[in-house]
């Protein structure tokens, strides 16, 4: 395929492509993947199908479906999509990371632990499931697993300001205070909003 130009022209050439080979899986995938770079959802959505009617097994094609199910509010559905991802793929560390972030969104913070978990031991440099996991951590009263999850996304990751914030309020609740301080005003040098319940106690422990 000649190179695209844009993302218009790279979205008729795959068409041109699914024209003469309608049955193939990973081109319908592309094209769908493409559709939502320029955010045409409805049409997006109907390639996804597509992907996986001519490739069941497309595990990134059930994740993309997950994705849109999220966007529309609809977490149920989610997270049945990123399940299903996962039972044809049981590796998929994106499917695994999905359901755990899912199940924080719904309160069940030992099913997104468990989830969690896999996702980061199918995929040991997934630096956003670290970063849910501490979160999850953080909510259960797990304040050592949270600090150790958090350090390991910035050992990934020196600058991911949702870590550095976590860590300000793990080390806050373990009473390291010179370490909230910093953590907290390194979350805010890298642009991250701190919730102000947070900010005013850290401004007590300067």
């Amino acid at each position: 395929m000649q190179q695209a130009k844009n993302a218009k022209e790279y979205i008729a050439n795959l068409r041109a492509a699914l024209a003469s080979n309608p049955e193939c899986g990973t081109s319908h995938y592309n094209l769908a993947v493409a559709l939502l770079g320029i955010k045409e959802y409805e049409e997006a959505e109907n390639e996804l199908h597509a992907a996986i009617d001519c490739s069941p097994n497309l595990a990134e094609a059930f994740v993309q479906l997950g994705g849109l199910c999220l966007q529309r509010g609809d977490l149920d559905a989610c997270l049945a999509y990123n399940k299903h991802a996962t039972k044809v793929r049981a590796g998929f560390s994106e499917g695994h990371g999905n359901i755990g972030f899912v199940h924080l969104q719904m309160g069940n913070v030992d099913e997104a632990i468990n989830s969690l978990q896999k996702a980061i031991t199918y995929n040991s440099k997934f630096l956003q499931a670290y970063a849910t996991l501490a979160n999850a951590y953080l909510m259960k009263g797990l304040i050592k697993e949270s600090i150790i999850t958090n350090l390991k996304v910035l050992k990934l990751e020196p600058t991911f300001a949702v870590a550095h914030n976590n860590l300000a309020i793990a080390y806050l609740e373990n009473e390291e205070y010179g370490l909230a301080v910093k953590h907290c005003d390194k979350a805010i040098s890298l642009g991250y909003k701190v919730a102000p319940e947070i900010l005013k106690e850290i401004e007590t422990h300067r």
